[in-house]
């Protein structure tokens, strides 16, 4: 069974202590005690809340090397069914205490991160999965299912299944952080991203309230769709137990090929036909050059391609993508076993940040006619940045309106100075770069989610449409103990 990981380890959790602490009174007792009647496992030991208290945001790895966290939980509680969890949530809505949920902790923007104490809810005892419905290609399962056991699972049923969703978190994360941020997996052309797969969730409201949505069949026109209402909520307007999935038998085919364009534009100019023909190659990666000689060893813009899907899906597929490509270099087809072994790779981050070298990625979406003058500011602007070694970028998902680009930076603050200028430098990036993406009208999240770290860009990303997710919150929420300070739900943002 999957368990989670952090990339890094603290010298002494017993003793951490919370980089951004926000006053929290200490825990009534009776909210102990009540907490415990559950049936819940409850744990307040010091390095319990300290390892659940943290995720993968990388500011998080610096931190520990100081020995903080983000914030510190106050209890832990694993509930091991949704009559626990509804319970949890019942007592902590009538104290006042905050919730926040978590299962593999892989998010990468410090989304799971107690900024206000209370309970921790970790989430990976739901990991049982409920239905494999061979004939309607659908998988019902609990929100603490690991990417790992739920491939298994559906592999080894019937002729065997896959849910198509590859995330590079795979082996750290589960069905419901998947849910939670809309997440996509690295195949996502061939078969969506999360929220194209789900069918149906079961969540648990602040007060305790427990509903279903959708799930009863396909394309339902039931009133708006409260499935998406909560995909991609983060934890903020309920905390999701299960979710009913869309599934496909495993593909009986599979084609690969390697291009190599004189430049970036030209390559994604390329991709964008394809796509506009109906081609929908499960991947269609095109690096810039720094990244080609950082991942192949290739001194181009690498395009890899891989499709799979019945053989004649993959055949036109393939046939189309080489008609657009005709013109271009064709690269060895070994580059794209080169991608497929190390894609899930995230043991990279650690050792650069224990140098103090500051490395994080920013992806985005926009559509075609934006993405060429969004790739050039975002870059310009995080070079700007004093500290900055090297920007690069990838196109990492594609679709018939956009495409998703992948920055990453990496910098240094002054030699000498402390830890303190490295998150500094890490949020100058953000904030170049982000209103940079903004001002190109772009989306400033394409499937990281908003967590903490880009809370504080919510107001110029949705306008008006903030005041509007505010008030759902507040209805679903009314004591705003869900998840608090995240998704930028908050008027005064806690980083």
């Amino acid at each position: 069974m999957t368990t989670p990981r952090l990339p890094s380890a603290l010298p002494d959790s017993t003793q951490a202590r919370g980089r951004l602490e926000t006053g929290v009174p200490p825990l009534d007792p009776g909210v102990l005690d009540a907490l415990a009647s559950t049936g819940a496992t409850v744990t307040t030991t010091p390095a319990s809340l300290a390892d659940h208290s943290r995720d993968w945001w990388p500011l998080s790895i610096g931190w520990a090397a100081d020995g903080l966290v983000g914030a510190l939980a106050q209890v832990v509680v694993s509930p091991a069914t949704a009559h626990q969890v509804a319970a949890v949530l019942r007592i902590c809505d009538r104290a006042g205490v905050a919730v926040t949920p978590a299962a593999g902790r892989s998010g990468v923007c410090g989304g799971t991160v107690p900024v206000h104490g209370g309970v921790l809810l970790d989430l990976t005892a739901l990991d049982q999965i409920i239905e494999i419905d061979e004939t309607s290609l659908v998988v019902r399962a609990e929100a603490g299912v690991f990417g790992p056991d739920l491939d298994a699972a559906l592999r080894s049923t019937g002729s065997g299944y896959t849910l198509g969703h590859w995330p590079q978190s795979f082996d750290l994360s589960t069905v419901g952080g998947w849910l939670a941020c809309r997440g996509a997996g690295q195949y996502s052309t061939r078969y969506g991203k999360i929220e194209d797969m789900v069918r149906g969730l079961s969540v648990v409201l602040a007060d305790g309230t427990t509903l279903t949505t959708d799930g009863h069949g396909p394309r339902s026109a039931t009133g708006p769709s409260l499935t998406q209402l909560f995909v991609g909520s983060e934890g903020t307007l309920g905390v999701i137990t299960d979710a009913t999935l869309a599934i496909h038998p495993l593909p009986a085919a599979e084609r690969r090929g390697a291009w190599g364009f004189s430049s970036f534009d030209e390559g994604m100019e390329a991709c964008r036909r394809i796509l506009r023909r109906g081609a929908t190659p499960a991947v269609l990666r095109l690096y810039d050059e720094t990244e080609s000689e950082r991942n192949f060893d290739v001194a181009t813009n690498v395009l890899i391609v891989l499709d799979e899907a019945d053989e004649h899906l993959v055949d036109a597929t393939m046939r189309i993508v080489s008609e657009e490509l005709t013109a271009v270099p064709i690269l060895d087809v070994a580059l794209v076993e080169r991608w497929l072994e190390h894609r899930n790779n995230v043991g990279q981050l650690a050792p650069l940040w224990a140098n103090r070298v500051v490395v994080d990625t920013i992806e985005m979406s926009g559509r075609w006619s934006v993405l060429t003058s969004v790739r050039t500011a975002v870059l310009a602007a995080l070079r700007a940045v004093e500290g900055t070694l090297v920007a690069s970028v990838h196109q990492s998902h594609s679709y018939t309106d956009g495409a998703c680009l992948y920055f990453t930076f990496a910098g240094q603050a002054p030699e000498g100075s402390e830890r303190a200028a490295d998150e500094a430098y890490y949020r100058a990036c953000w904030d170049a770069a982000t209103a940079a993406i903004v001002a190109g009208g772009a989306a400033i999240s394409h499937h990281h989610g908003i967590g903490l770290n880009r809370g504080r860009f919510m107001a110029a990303a949705l306008g008006d449409a903030l005041g509007a997710l505010r008030a759902i919150k507040g209805a679903l929420d009314p004591h705003s103990t869900l998840n608090p300070g995240k998704l930028g739900l908050d008027h005064e943002e806690p980083w």
